[in-house]
């Protein structure tokens, strides 16, 4: 059944064509992801298909008796309180609390944030029947679980489904297509092949082809120019004067640049930092609470985060991730302990709200402060952040969310910080500034400390994980994997039965086996034996995965397998250290020279 056909549709903001002639078909069983650059056009192409938006031309037509559930990037909530907006039906408060928002049931609509809102909006969108669903970055404000609770639910939809989303994990594992918006126009991808299933492997595959045809279609272009430019130089000997139009078309063929490529080159995010001593933060039994609030958001936190630290944070919403990184900021001061800052830090903090940015001035005058002119290298730099000619000049007001996220970034590392704190970093920032900002974590020499619902971004950007919950602060095996792992085994809190599909539960590792009797030395150092190869093992796959990441280049399916395998290996490497440790401490207590 044919939900929505777009055809010949066009759109622009002042100055600049988003996409023009573009054409959507979405039927039922079709799950596409659209894609493209920040500020192409994607959340206004949405709107136009909800009829939200008028087109400047084309024509929309939509299935009749059609149910299309739609999310909003930012949705109103016609409602007092959580509880109310799904009607304080059972199954509407246990989709509340899969999305977090047990804890804010009966507050005022008024009083949530942005992305509580969409939280409670997402909520009352799920627990409805549809015929096809349009959903604008369905996966930002989410958690971790809350972003896995979703992506199995758009798997086992069978309705038609379009979203704008940058999650890459639940691009590959939802989609079936990809649109992209690319200088204004449209390109679908398909699977087939060894792409077969991913609508997201085949945009990475395709993209690459397409850049490849494009390259050579240039280049033979401007051969065929040139050649009919020497020949039209030369002319024939008895010709006295030669067709001066064609040569002057010619040259201009040769001269002109090849069609704007989407980006002028990669995103160049290296712009220096301070140099960064020998101490970065250090955190001495810190205890944290809310001033009027009994109960602590974490307790006794004792951690040093040294130089080439990359961390990652996780958590469920509300448990404190935001927190941390306030403390490490020292925007809020600990109860208790002490947090203590090296003397050559220097902080950059890319928070979730980012700065205030004055929405009536222009790019260059957010970057120059008060200066008349900006520098070389101040404009060097906004061309680096992908803000070139007339971007420039453009009200901050007139540019889409990812482009002010961009912006934000720019000035965050213009600052040239030393500790980089990354609050959902890749919440509205378009996939090629996310690569980027990967690229940047691996070479950068500072400590990067991240809060982040992506699994690509964690898997790619960290090394280690800490989970914040339950008033703690804990370092996690097996990364964010494993971390998934023990949620997934967790009773849900939701009130009343639930109706959701249940998420796969990891397979349990067998418990350990007592140390019952005393061991025997020959037993003990055998035990210890095993466990030092076990380490030597488990690094050797580490440094093998890790390497293939490097060489895996944009496969996504690729990708995914290894990073699995990677967390696999990661979590054997500590499960071997910890027997290592544990048969150690029994030998030493016999007094074992091992």
């Amino acid at each position: 059944m044919i939900l929505i056909d777009a055809s010949g549709l066009s759109a622009s903001r002042p100055g600049r064509t988003l996409f023009a002639d573009a054409s959507v078909t979405l039927s039922t069983g079709d799950r596409i992801g659209l894609v493209g650059l920040n500020g192409c056009g994607k959340s206004t192409l949405l709107r136009i298909l909800t009829g939200e938006l008028e087109p400047e031309s084309g024509v929309v037509r939509r299935g009749r008796g059609a149910r299309i559930g739609v999310l909003d990037q930012d949705p109103m909530i016609a409602a007092d309180t959580p509880r109310g907006a799904v009607n304080d039906d059972w199954q509407g408060l246990a989709m509340l609390d899969r999305l977090g928002m047990t804890p804010a049931l009966d507050q005022s609509v008024s009083s949530l944030s942005g992305g509580q809102r969409k939280r409670v909006a997402l909520a009352r969108l799920l627990m409805q029947e549809w015929d096809g669903l349009i959903l604008d970055e369905p996966t930002n404000h989410l958690d971790l679980e809350a972003v896995r609770f979703l992506e199995d639910r758009l798997a086992a939809f069978t309705g038609g489904l379009i979203m704008v989303t940058h999650d890459r994990h639940v691009l590959d594992r939802v989609t079936n297509a990809v649109i992209e918006i690319d200088r204004g126009r449209t390109h679908r991808y398909v699977p087939s092949g060894e792409h077969r299933g991913s609508g997201y492997a085949a945009y990475l595959a395709g993209r690459a082809e397409r850049a490849d045809r494009e390259a050579t279609a240039e280049q033979v272009r401007r051969n065929a120019a040139r050649r009919e430019l020497e020949w039209l130089r030369r002319g024939a000997p008895a010709r006295s004067t030669k067709p001066k139009a064609r040569v002057d078309a010619a040259r201009a063929i040769v001269d002109a640049k090849a069609p704007a490529p989407a980006r002028l080159g990669d995103l160049d995010l290296a712009l220096g930092s301070a140099r960064l001593g020998s101490t970065g933060v250090e955190f001495d039994s810190v205890t944290f609470g809310y001033a009027g609030d009994a109960d602590a958001v974490f307790s006794n936190f004792t951690h040093s985060f040294d130089p080439g630290d990359r961390v990652g944070v996780v958590g469920a919403n509300g448990a404190g991730k935001t927190t941390l990184l306030e403390l490490i900021a020292g925007r809020l001061a600990p109860r208790s302990g002490t947090v203590v800052t090296g003397r050559t830090v220097r902080i950059g903090y890319y928070d979730q709200t980012g700065r205030d940015l004055n929405l009536a001035q222009r790019v260059r005058d957010a970057i120059i402060g008060d200066a008349p002119d900006p520098t070389p290298a101040q404009i060097g730099l906004m061309r680096r952040f992908w803000f070139d000619g007339d971007a420039q000049f453009a009200p901050i007001g007139t540019l889409s969310g990812g482009e002010r996220r961009r912006l934000q970034l720019l000035l965050t590392l213009n600052d040239q910080p030393n500790v980089l704190l990354l609050d959902e970093p890749t919440n509205d920032l378009d996939l090629d500034t996310l690569r980027a900002l990967e690229d940047f974590c691996d070479d950068w020499p500072g400590i990067v400390i991240a809060v982040s619902h992506d699994r690509t971004f964690l898997d790619r950007v960290v090394a280690e994980v800490l989970a914040v919950g339950d008033g703690t602060i804990r370092r996690v095996r097996g990364g964010v994997a494993g971390w998934l792992a023990e949620r997934e085994q967790m009773p849900s809190a939701a009130p009343g039965p639930s109706t959701t599909p249940p998420l796969p539960v990891a397979e349990k590792r067998p418990a350990k086996a007592s140390l019952g009797k005393r061991r025997s030395p020959s037993t003990l150092r055998r035990l210890i034996e095993q466990a030092e190869k076990a380490m030597e093992t488990a690094r050797a796959d580490i440094d093998r995965h890790t390497a293939a990441l490097g060489s895996a280049g944009r496969d996504a399916a690729r990708l995914t397998e290894i990073s699995n395998d990677l967390a696999v290996a990661q979590s054997r490497l500590e499960s071997a250290e910890d027997d290592w440790m544990r048969f150690s401490a029994e030998a030493e207590e016999q007094g074992l020279d091992v």
